[in-house]
C-alpha cells in the first residue's frame, strides 16, 4: 500500500465519514470509510483475501490519523 491519502466525506467535518486512496501493486483503490468502520470500494473490489489484508491496513491508518490524533 502506498500514498495513502483520505479526506472527509462531508463539508461539515463533524459529520463522521471519509474518502480514501491508495495505489496497490500499481493500481489506484478508492473507497469511503463508515464511522462504524465499514469500507464501500468505489474504485471495484479487490480479490477477497487481498480485500480483508487491505480493510485491516486501511482500518489501522484511519483509527490513527483520524481518531488517535484527535486526542
Amino acid at each position: 500500500m502506498q500514498h495513502f491519502q483520505y479526506q472527509p466525506l462531508y463539508r461539515d467535518e463533524r459529520i463522521p465519514g471519509w474518502t480514501f486512496s491508495f495505489y496497490f501493486s500499481g493500481i489506484r483503490m478508492n473507497g469511503i470509510y463508515q464511522q462504524d468502520g465499514k469500507i464501500e470500494w468505489t474504485s471495484g473490489k479487490p480479490d477477497r483475501e487481498i480485500e480483508n489484508i487491505l480493510e485491516k491496513q486501511v482500518h489501522d491508518l484511519m483509527i490513527f490519523h483520524v481518531y488517535d490524533l484527535k486526542r
